[in-house]
């Protein structure tokens, strides 16, 4: 693992956070996630869902800037490894899930499971085809949000969800969704 993503804000702000080698993981760049966080405004007491989690960086960046409790979804290894780490150097509980994120979906919305606020960042190669099969809908909180990232040449639609802000940082479009 390395340490090459940091947490921007909050109470962990600085702090270094480890990211599986290779090349299957792309954090989101630092950049990228304190424009993102800018845009979302104060997450105090807030329940987050971090899937396709990676180094977790998105969920934890919420935690540190305040949210109550996050769940992170991630089916690859070492990417699991890399949270557990991440959240452990920091002295912080939260959920992980070692499982495919449609499988975690399907269980969530069976379970009446809501969330204020979720982030999406799946491999930019999949997003194109995978936002119908995800329904996050069902999942949101009143006034709940979805954040997603995707390649602004292959973009993801969510059904369900309507776009209430996009920001594109070069190849990466952010797009922040919510119910209509």
């Amino acid at each position: 693992m390395s340490g090459g993503v940091r947490v921007i804000a909050g109470r962990f702000g600085g702090r270094r956070l480890a990211t599986p080698r290779g090349r299957d993981t792309r954090p989101t760049a630092d950049r990228v996630r304190e424009a993102v966080f800018s845009i979302l405004g104060p997450l105090d007491g807030a329940t987050v869902l971090d899937l396709f989690a990676g180094s977790g960086a998105l969920g934890i960046e919420a935690l540190s800037r305040g949210a109550a409790q996050a769940t992170f979804v991630e089916r690859a290894p070492a990417a699991v490894r890399a949270i557990r780490a991440n959240l452990a150097a920091l002295g912080v509980e939260a959920d992980v899930r070692a499982r495919d994120v449609r499988a975690f979906l399907g269980d969530a919305r069976a379970a009446g499971a809501t969330y204020d606020l979720a982030f999406l960042d799946p491999p930019y190669r999949d997003a194109a085809g995978l936002g119908p099969a995800l329904e996050l809908a069902p999942l949101l909180a009143a006034g709940g949000r979805v954040v997603s990232e995707s390649d602004r040449r292959a973009p993801l639609t969510l059904p369900g969800l309507e776009i209430v802000d996009e920001r594109r940082y070069g190849d990466t479009l952010i797009r922040i969704h919510r119910t209509p």
